[in-house]
């Protein structure tokens, strides 16, 4: 069966010119403005601004065009056509395999947030026996798709609300499919399961050959292993619990244990660590976290329950030999956009905000056994960060302990201001009229302090368990914002030596911060750091290392490049080693034109021996 070709389809957009209507519209790098010129003037100042303008029109368009919809799935392998380089003949065979949202626009007037996009899954297949790159695309499966898509005509109608989303052509008021578990956010591959995961609902798996859903996988029902760290001594908010469980288990259709779409590998134990949270504390004041540990055949090795009393959002996390690491997210309901929400007005994520209470940031630090906590500390105690930040990603985290007991944590991150953070607002999205406002990622207030940068958390732990120090610093004093940070995954957990991230180069005066442009390379020994750009009017998304045998950063970095001005993806082979040099990049590969996809979320190498370490 052969790939039917695509319907490229914009949400509705705003523009800051007159412009004819959607399906008149030229591609950017064709679009035209008329200028009104005095011949007669030797004044040339007018060439800025229509230099200006013309970099606003551009750059507005290549914004929308990282969010087209993509109706369309590749069912055989497509094999790519190399434009530069080759595969390497020691490049190791397996796949790539990225998720994101595949589409934002239906036949019937709505659109929905990049977030309640229908998962789509994106398989790059490199073989290196043959050195061919095949190429494979499929929409997960879900409940809410299989609602939503008729297969028969090829069209689609949005039934089910999501959390950032409000329709325009489906049910508002009464509208209780909230949860749409779209499976778009993350991807894993263990224990010879292919997982699509989303944040606060149970996994999709697979079929890693075909891309076909197989079902459901419940890695938290039946989780029965004896609960640890959690004290419910009846109060009030167990109470409150009691009187949700009802309503959010039963007309919302939430499970009971949310899971959370990032996962960890201990690359040590070679075990799988997730987290789940209660249902009911995304409405409470308190947060209930529960760790698993698996081994490479998902055996339950090991299960954790905490409670902090403290309303958190958590969607990263980190972890070390003897740690789970909690950065507090704090939020706070709103009770004006609770009823807004209820009465489906606005999404259901606005009867939730961001909580800036506090000048500085709580860490909890959760032990990964039960039978010892460091220095007996005591784990309900968080260590204060000196600065107020919300995080976003985690790239690692390690830990080192001296001669005299002391316990040095590191982390390396990607936090942003609660300032700037704002859930309705994610990807300069506007509920109300279904466009998005690059603007609001490409904030210009306080310099670049409020939008997503890459730090390193240092705690210091003296042998008793009480906290010494902890530091907030800009990575490498590398200031430019940045996210997706990630390493060499055999060094997960222990002290690495480079982070790679997507960060931007500036270069565009109208999308100075994001999309990102670059794969940055930080040394954090010698704190040196080294960039590869794009190019001109091309973005790109979470860089993915494939690691070889050798030195860390032996191996080959994978990334999307999205050419936004003729609407074309690649993916990009980078040698690590020669980041910062002219010869960086190893090979280009074109996705045909009629397969053009939008910007994915997060990905997931896994070499064809399994995914050990």
């Amino acid at each position: 069966m052969q790939a039917k070709p695509s319907h490229i389809i914009p949400t509705k957009f705003p523009s800051p010119i007159e412009l004819p209507p959607l399906y008149r519209i030229p591609t950017p790098s064709r679009t035209k403005i008329q200028r009104a010129i005095s011949i007669s003037s030797t004044d040339n100042s007018h060439l800025a601004l229509e230099s200006a303008i013309d970099d606003s029109v551009a750059a507005f368009w290549d914004y929308q065009f990282l969010f087209v919809s993509q109706r369309f799935e590749t069912v055989e392998p497509v094999t790519l056509r190399a434009v530069d380089g080759a595969i390497p003949p020691d490049f190791p065979s397996g796949t790539y395999y990225l998720t994101g949202p595949g589409l934002f626009t239906d036949d019937h007037g709505s659109t929905v947030h990049p977030l309640d996009g229908h998962g789509y899954l994106r398989a790059f297949i490199i073989d290196e026996v043959s050195a061919d790159l095949k190429f494979m695309a499929r929409y997960v499966k879900t409940e809410a798709q299989v609602e939503e898509h008729d297969p028969e005509t090829g069209t689609w109608r949005f039934t089910h609300r999501g959390p950032f989303s409000v329709l325009k052509g489906g049910q508002r008021l009464g509208n209780t499919k909230v949860m749409k578990n779209v499976a778009n956010t993350s991807v894993l591959k263990w224990g010879g399961r292919l997982l699509c995961l989303w944040e606060g609902g149970i996994p999709y798996e697979i079929e890693s050959g075909t891309l076909d859903t197989i079902g459901r996988f419940d890695l938290v029902d039946g989780c029965d292993l004896a609960t640890d760290g959690v004290n419910h001594n009846g109060d009030l908010l167990d109470i409150a619990a009691g009187l949700l469980k009802p309503i959010l288990y039963g007309v919302f259709k939430m499970p009971p244990k949310r899971l959370l779409s990032h996962y960890k590998l201990d690359s040590k134990k070679n075990r799988l660590l997730t987290l789940s949270c209660n249902a009911e504390d995304m409405l409470l004041p308190r947060s209930n976290f529960t760790f698993y540990e698996y081994d490479s055949n998902f055996k339950l090795l090991q299960r954790r329950e905490f409670n902090i009393p403290d309303h958190l959002m958590i969607h990263d996390w980190a972890f070390t030999d003897t740690h789970y690491i909690l950065f507090a997210n704090r939020i706070k309901l709103d009770v004006s956009g609770s009823m807004a929400a209820v009465c489906g007005l606005s999404p259901m994520i606005s009867a939730l905000s961001v909580n800036p209470s506090k000048s500085t940031s709580p860490i909890y630090l959760l032990p990964r056994s039960p039978d010892k906590s460091f220095g007996y500390r005591d784990w309900r105690v968080p260590v204060e960060a000196p600065s107020q930040m919300w995080l976003l990603h985690v790239g690692n985290a390690f830990e080192v302990m001296d001669d005299n007991g002391n316990l040095e944590v590191q982390v390396h991150a990607c936090c942003c201001s609660y300032q700037w953070f704002n859930f309705k607002r994610m990807f300069g999205y506007d509920w109300q009229s279904g466009r998005l406002d690059p603007s609001i990622m490409n904030v210009r207030e306080r310099g670049n302090e409020l939008l997503p940068h890459l730090v390193q958390v240092s705690i210091n732990l003296n042998a008793d368990g009480s906290c010494q120090r902890c530091s907030v610093e800009p990575l490498n004093k590398w200031k430019k914002p940045a996210d997706f940070p990630i390493i060499n995954p055999t060094f997960s957990g222990n002290k690495n030596t480079y982070i790679y991230a997507a960060t931007s180069s500036g270069s565009r005066q109208t999308l100075p911060h994001f999309p990102f442009d670059m794969v940055v390379k930080l040394n954090v020994r010698d704190e040196s750091i080294k960039t590869w750009s794009a190019g001109a009017r091309k973005f790109i998304g979470e860089p993915i290392f494939v690691p070889k045998p050798g030195e860390e950063d032996d191996g080959y970095l994978l990334v999307v490049e999205y050419a936004v001005a003729i609407q074309r993806c690649y993916l990009v082979i980078l040698n690590p080693k020669r980041i910062g040099e002219a010869d960086a990049l190893v090979a280009r590969f074109e996705v045909p034109g009629h397969l053009n996809f939008p910007l994915g979320f997060h990905g997931f190498w896994a070499d064809t021996t399994e995914t050990k370490f």
